[in-house]
């Protein structure tokens, strides 16, 4: 897992760390020693600890606060029923987001090995926070074991679960047109 390094390519137009609207402004990233885990595997430095959670960790890859959109890199296992990761994630990035104009949020779930559900009322609360202004949460390329347990907890009732194998290769802004496309075609 130390080898899963969040996505990089954006880094030359967006730095969370350097955003001051960013939970993560200020942080520095120690390349030389691994301290952060998931169970006994280390992981890579530059993932980003979400509160309390010892199992989720993300990385904000790029911010739009004229087009309101995030796009955030997961890694680990999403634990509602243990770790409460969903509250974890929205008291401490996606409202902080939120109150500077983003509600529009692509999250990438492609290393999210496990989904443990708990109640559903944090995904209820972030959708009804966003749908106001025409917002959505997409989760996009969760893996088959993830994606059947985010169906069965029916979370997929607050957020759309999409595929897009090449967003590696599109620019943020293709990336979110193309997402923000199809969200308009299954809401509206």
């Amino acid at each position: 897992m130390q080898d899963i390094e969040p996505y990089y390519n954006w880094r030359h137009i967006y730095v969370a760390e350097e955003d001051a609207r960013s939970p993560f402004y200020g942080r520095t990233y120690n390349e030389f020693q691994y301290t952060m885990q998931v169970y006994n595997y280390f992981i890579h430095p530059q993932w980003d600890y979400v509160g309390d959670s010892e199992t989720l960790y993300i990385k904000i890859l790029f911010v739009d606060y004229q087009q309101h959109y995030a796009i955030i890199e997961m890694l680990g296992e999403w634990n509602d029923a243990i770790e409460n990761d969903i509250m974890h994630l929205r008291r401490n990035v996606t409202d902080i987001m939120y109150k500077n104009g983003i509600y529009k949020f692509i999250l990438v779930g492609e290393s999210v090995l496990n989904f443990h559900s708990s109640d559903d009322s944090y995904y209820e609360e972030w959708h009804e926070q966003i749908e106001d202004e025409n917002g959505w949460i997409v989760l996009l390329n969760l893996p088959p074991q993830s994606m059947h347990d985010f169906k069965k907890a029916r979370i997929t009732n607050y957020l759309e679960m999409l595929e897009l194998p090449q967003w590696r290769t599109l620019k943020p802004e293709i990336m979110f047109g193309l997402l923000d496309e199809e969200m308009g075609r299954r809401l509206y």
